[in-house]
């Protein structure tokens, strides 16, 4: 059997952040993903497997390990294995680099949200968090808003200090509050569990991008910031009934299903910009946006090959 593999850096070389979201958004184009979740924990850990089949592009299996605790031994907090399928006959197309997928899928996914729903003269980005994602959304929003300043912030100061000092012009920020009321995109990244962001922070005309929260318990922002935005997502499927940012307020009736009002498979209704609305997007990831990333991944590789 004869399969491609695609390491990280060379997987990486061919790729473009505007290109790649354009992709994303192309790839919502096909039929609807069937996806399938299965989630394992073991106290803070969590084994995650998601599988996805796109007709017309193919099928792809992806389990993540993500264990919190490996960064207080300076090693990878997440882990695993990307195998892709060929939609023609089921079988194996690419193993290919799980950390490049990863970090495509997810900050991708994230400026294509941003592209649609913020302001596409911000001039200031806030990341709040400074772990492996946050390096990823550095390069991808100084690419989808070039004009903009970065500013990081992290719980332990120095953290954030350290991966500012690895991309030039990245500037961190002190206090939270003040930050938050400053920038123009909020970009989350965080293992919270409680709320980090408080609507109250929120100003008319900004956009939050939330990325952290994967798991039933987890929630970056406060039901102030969900009633007081307009929501989005990337995925109903992924989101409502299994993320804690989402299912948590729900179960509550702080919102209802129909307060998320569109994901990326209704891109059309995702609204240009207007200055006295706040929108809230939320980043739930998923085996189909892993799929349409492999496939990009893929497709890039064997046209530099070819």
């Amino acid at each position: 059997m004869s399969f491609t593999h695609i390491p990280f850096a060379e997987g990486e070389a061919p790729l473009d952040w505007l290109a790649f979201a354009g992709a994303l958004a192309a790839g919502h184009s096909l039929p609807r993903a069937e996806v399938a979740d299965t989630f394992l924990y073991r106290g803070k850990d969590t084994l995650l497997s998601r599988a996805a089949w796109i007709d017309g592009m193919g099928q792809l299996v992806k389990t993540a390990t993500i264990f919190p605790g490996n960064a207080d031994r300076n090693e990878p907090t997440i882990n695993g294995a990307v195998t892709l399928y060929s939609d023609h006959d089921g079988s194996l197309s690419a193993l290919v680099d799980f950390h490049l997928v990863t970090k495509w899928k997810t900050a991708g996914d994230s400026l294509l949200g941003a592209l649609r729903l913020a302001s596409p003269d911000s001039r200031e980005v806030l990341i709040v968090g400074a772990g492996t994602v946050a390096a990823s959304l550095i390069e991808a929003f100084s690419a989808g808003f070039p004009e903009a300043k970065i500013r990081l912030w992290n719980r332990t100061l120095s953290k954030a200090e350290d991966l500012a000092a690895a991309y030039p012009g990245t500037q961190t920020a002190p206090d939270l509050e003040p930050a938050v009321r400053a920038a123009d995109i909020i970009v989350t990244a965080t293992m919270t569990t409680q709320p980090v962001i408080k609507g109250a922070w929120l100003r008319p005309g900004q956009h939050l991008n939330m990325i952290g929260a994967y798991r039933p318990d987890m929630r970056e922002a406060d039901d102030e910031a969900l009633r007081r935005a307009d929501i989005y997502c990337d995925s109903f499927e992924t989101t409502l009934d299994h993320i804690g940012e989402f299912k948590i307020p729900l179960a509550e009736g702080t919102i209802r299903r129909s307060d998320v009002l569109a994901d990326f498979y209704a891109l059309d209704r995702f609204p240009a910009h207007d200055p006295a609305r706040i929108t809230l997007f939320k980043n739930g990831g998923g085996a189909h946006l892993d799929l349409m990333t492999a496939h990009h991944i893929l497709a890039k590789w064997q046209s530099q090959a070819g």
